[in-house]
C-alpha cells in the first residue's frame, strides 16, 4: 500500500519563495523548477525511505532527497503511512531546519 505525501505549510511557503525569486529573471524557468521540485517527491509514495537520513540531524525518520542545489527534507511516519515534506531548502543555506 502506498504512502500519502503531503507538503507542510512551510514547504509550500519555501516553494513559493523559490519560484518568486527565480521568476524575476526567468518566469518560465521558475515555473519549471517548482514543478520539478514537486515531481521529485512523487517517488516517496512508493519508496518513502528513498532519500538519505539528513546527516546533520541523524534522525532516521527525517530524510532528504537531493535536487541540486536544493534539499527536499521530509519526515516519514510508517504507522500512518505518511510522508510530510517539511522543507525545500537551498543547499547554500547550511543545515536544513525541518
Amino acid at each position: 500500500m502506498d504512502y500519502q505525501v503531503i507538503l507542510s505549510p512551510r514547504a509550500i511557503q519555501d516553494l513559493q519563495e523559490i519560484v518568486r525569486y527565480i521568476s524575476f529573471d526567468n518566469p518560465q524557468a521558475a515555473e519549471n523548477l517548482g514543478a520539478q521540485l514537486i515531481e521529485k517527491t512523487r517517488v516517496l509514495v512508493s519508496f518513502p525511505e528513498f532519500g538519505r537520513t539528513v546527516p546533520e540531524l541523524g534522525e532516521p525518520a527525517i530524510r532528504e532527497l537531493i535536487f541540486k542545489p536544493y534539499r527536499i527534507v521530509y519526515r516519514v511516519n510508517h504507522q500512518r503511512r505518511l510522508v510530510e515534506v517539511a522543507r525545500y531548502w537551498h543547499g547554500a543555506r547550511g543545515t536544513p531546519i525541518p
